[in-house]
């Protein structure tokens, strides 16, 4: 292992050739300075691992030096411990205020002297390895957040006479939220928004399950008659779901929210079932409906029965579905965005899918303006074209 590299920064030769035969001896690398502004040379050419630095010398003084090590990002965690006189005990407290660590007394007593360095020494060790792991951490994030966004749609299916626009943002690296749209074999249209409890890793991998679940039960359906309507295969796909997370994954106490419904685009007809997520609003004629929740959220009681719903769309109509993150949204004054808000935002948007939630996007971005994010945000809108 490479020893470490320590920078002596002082004007009094006595005191530099004491420091680098005691730090020599103990097999650390030493190089040296005479003033502030040979130092900050010297950490720009070798990069020292510690800095043992004196106050009060010519050119430029230990404070200038500190003030310029902590203002730059690649030198703020360099470790400085003041080589002071007794008598300086003001200055000591002031170069610990600009970011020191600790000080040494003069005369230096060998003792005192290893026990700083190998304290500081260690401290910086041990910051580097929270560094290491904190970016390591950041990039298995990142990976994460790349995969999981592919199982998101890229493009929203072109359904003739319908127009579909979604947002989702993630409050962390990973989300708990999804959306999806996809035809049918028939032609029929499936939008679904959910939302799965809790955040982080957990809740973003029972996402990519619960998604994935119903992709597979509804798309690989082997079509509808009357014996297998929509309705019937809402109700037992969520079924399905239902039994195999209480009876698989009980112990993890995870649950998903979902609105997902098939629409018939050239009837209008809509069956769906909302299963604990937030009522979507229907738009109609400049007037705002809900449509209710039809049982309860997915993944928590064993043997629920659920069941579904129909509505007949009409031309101009516009449906919005989203997750508790837009009512939710909080702002600096600890304010929630709130259903009300969302009623005017929705009521004073433009009359096509895009412009709606274009308007909510602004609105929320405006509302939390000097906030952060703390839960995820999905909307899905759909209206028929007059």
């Amino acid at each position: 292992m490479e020893p470490a590299r320590i920078l002596v920064v002082d004007d009094e030769p006595f005191n530099v050739d004491y420091l680098q035969q005691e730090l020599e001896d103990a097999g650390y690398k030493v190089i040296t300075a005479m003033n502030g502004q040979q130092a900050l040379q010297q950490i720009a050419e070798n990069t020292p691992h510690l800095i043992l630095l004196d106050i009060m010398m010519p050119v430029m003084d230990g404070f200038d030096v500190l003030k310029h090590l902590k203002k730059d990002p690649h030198t703020a965690d360099l470790p400085v411990i003041i080589i002071s006189a007794n008598n300086s005990l003001d200055s000591v407290a002031q170069g610990i205020q600009l970011g020191a660590e600790d000080y040494l007394p003069k005369p230096f007593e060998p003792v005192i002297l290893h026990a700083r360095i190998s304290s500081c020494l260690e401290k910086k060790r041990l910051r580097d390895l929270e560094k290491q792991y904190l970016h390591s951490l950041e990039h298995e994030f990142q990976i994460a957040r790349q995969i999981q966004g592919e199982f998101l749609p890229h493009m929203l299916p072109e359904v003739p006479g319908w127009e579909l626009s979604a947002y989702f943002q993630a409050a962390h690296e990973v989300a708990g939220d999804y959306y999806d749209a996809f035809t049918l074999e028939d032609g029929n249209l499936v939008c679904v928004v959910g939302d799965v409890c809790g955040k982080g890793v957990g809740a973003a991998l029972y996402m990519t399950l619960f998604r994935t679940l119903i992709r597979v039960i509804i798309g690989g359906s082997s079509g509808i008659d009357q014996e297998n309507t929509h309705s019937e295969l809402i109700r037992r796909t969520i079924q399905s779901i239902n039994e195999y997370v209480t009876g698989t994954h009980e112990d993890t106490n995870t649950f998903t929210t979902l609105f997902v419904g098939i629409l018939n685009p050239s009837t209008g007809i809509l069956n769906y079932a909302n299963c604990g997520n937030e009522p979507p609003r229907l738009l109609r004629n400049g007037a705002l409906t809900r449509l209710e929740k039809t049982g309860p959220v997915i993944g928590v009681f064993r043997d629920q029965e659920y069941s579904s719903d129909c509505i007949q769309l009409a031309r101009g109509d516009l449906l919005l579905a989203f997750t508790d993150g837009v009512p939710d949204a909080i702002n600096s004054r600890e304010e929630r965005f709130g259903n009300l808000r969302l009623f005017q935002t929705i009521i004073a948007s433009s009359s096509f899918s895009g412009g709606v939630i274009a308007k909510l996007r602004a609105e929320l971005d405006d509302f939390t303006r000097d906030t952060r994010q703390f839960d995820d945000i999905t909307m899905l809108s759909l209206q028929w074209s007059l």
